[in-house]
């Protein structure tokens, strides 16, 4: 029997533990060690944000889920990772430290046969001094608590509006190297349709904050989609959202510092800037969850598995070179590490080869550039074919059999821009593939068939089923193996 250890419960560590246990389970022991309790379907976290939803009806408990299924469940924060075992064992394992509130501080070791890294991302508010709503001054959307002190906050302001005030809302990204622009995206939008839903939005300033080069770009290096019949680039669907709901925007922005009531920061030209703002809410940059590794000896060799930025590498072509020289066949595909086959990294875990966008530098050389986005629907993909991979090894497959290159699969996003049965709308947009491919699609780098977008109440409906029907799948209901990831 063996056994696979999975750190991390989010979208893609629960994919990959769900199928797992489908495929896998009654012959083999399927481990989850998370630090949090519950799983949370983060896309929903923005209507938690404006007060459309509340923290129980974008999460649930994972224990029983678990304990349901027969999968081992820890809740408990991964150390350290011993790909070649210790002095005493060969057997690899990972140092958990227990965030259980009946084992807090206690240390264990988990021993496996297959390790998937699926911790997520390491929000690092610290980046930007005065970011966050712990240490800092602004909101967040990026867990359900943040998203109820957001709401919190802006029912503060429309109160204060619907008193008279005039008051100025900046949504958008804390740091020149954000990713996530989407749920900002989002965000921004659902905070016009809650202050119009108020009568209010005469009284409200509304400014988008991004290191976006122009608006559309979300960390892709922009979009051309098909709309209408028509092929228009991402800048101008965004910018035409924008003006129709008289926002206004800033762009190629790096955020230095915030303040109480104003924000600093720098565009790519060099020059420095600052905004008074009385809510914002702004995206943190990400890094990876902080994990040290070392060999059979003890010799620490964290920097063998892991990026610079903790981000675990993987079967990606890391080699530095000109932005002319990058290709779509950087990117990793089985998510497998190079020095020890039995592990695995998926979701926001793996480190990328390379940004998806240009680089670019700011007159003063400070780098302004969204980092690659690979939540949601990219997650999930990893999520399952690494499941299958594994599933193949077990059953004798010398070598990975899926396959989930960014290069390869596409995303549909649907962005909410408000929430409302009658008059609600989101932005339905599909992309294919994730990462362009110039050599298959030399006019646009994306195949037009599958790349477009729609506004419109539909498009809210659909968000509103997928949060449904993807929290029904989570929880393992009948048929959830037959829904979409």
């Amino acid at each position: 029997m063996a056994r696979i250890l999975i750190l991390g419960a989010g979208i893609a560590g629960h994919t990959v533990a769900r199928y797992l246990n489908k495929w896998a389970g009654k012959e083999h022991q399927i481990i989850v060690a998370s630090p949090k309790p519950k799983w949370n379907w983060i896309p929903s976290n923005i209507w938690v944000g404006v007060g459309e939803m509340t923290e129980r009806q974008v999460t649930f408990d994972l224990a029983p889920i678990y304990r349901k299924i027969g999968v081992e469940f820890h809740l408990a924060r991964a150390l350290s990772i011993h790909p070649e075992g210790g002095p005493d064992s060969n057997t690899p394992y990972v140092t958990i430290e227990y965030t259980d509130p009946q084992k807090v501080g206690e240390t264990a070791r988990i021993g496996y046969d297959y390790l998937v890294n699926a911790t997520g991302p390491r929000l690092n508010f610290d980046a930007t001094p005065g970011l966050g709503p712990e240490k800092g001054y602004t909101t967040s959307v990026c867990t359900p608590d943040h998203a109820k002190d957001a709401n919190e906050r802006l029912q503060a302001a429309i109160k204060a509006m619907q008193a008279g005030q005039r008051k100025t809302l900046v949504v958008g990204t804390g740091h020149g190297l954000c990713t996530c622009q989407g749920a900002a995206f989002e965000y921004i939008y659902n905070i016009d349709h809650a202050l119009r839903e108020a009568r209010v939005r005469d009284k409200a300033r509304i400014v988008w904050l991004s290191n976006e080069y122009e608006l559309g770009d979300f960390g892709m290096g922009g979009v051309h989609i098909k709309r209408g019949g028509y092929i228009t680039n991402g800048k101008i669907f965004a910018e035409s959202l924008m003006v129709e709901r008289g926002m206004e925007w800033i762009t190629r922005a790096h955020v230095t510092r915030i303040e109480p009531d104003r924000i600093h920061y720098e565009l790519l030209d060099g020059t420095m800037h600052e905004i008074e703002y009385d809510f914002a809410m702004l995206i943190p940059p990400f890094a990876g969850v902080p994990l040290e590794a070392f060999d059979k000896a003890g010799n620490e060799i964290t920097e063998r598995l892991f990026a610079p930025n903790g981000f675990m590498k993987v079967d990606a072509d890391y080699r530095i070179k000109p932005y002319e020289e990058w290709s779509k066949d950087d990117w990793p595909r089985t998510y497998q590490t190079p020095e020890y086959k039995n592990i695995f990294a998926v979701g926001i875990a793996f480190a990328p080869p390379h940004l998806i966008s240009k680089p670019m530098k700011s007159a003063n050389g400070t780098p302004i550039n969204p980092t690659p986005p690979r939540t949601g629907m990219p997650s999930a993909s990893m999520g399952k074919a690494v499941a299958a991979s594994i599933r193949d090894m077990l059953n004798g497959a010398a070598e990975p059999t899926h396959t989930a290159s960014m290069a390869e699969i596409g995303a549909a996003c649907v962005a909410s821009t408000g929430s409302h049965i009658f008059k609600g709308t989101a932005a339905t947009m599909t992309v294919f593939p994730v990462v362009p491919d110039y050599e298959k699609y030399p006019d646009y780098g994306r195949d037009m068939d599958l790349t477009f977008g729609e506004v419109g109440l539909a498009g809210h409906w659909m968000k509103y089923i997928l949060h449904h029907v993807f929290i029904y799948q989570a929880k393992l209901r009948p048929g959830w193996s037959v829904l979409p990831d």
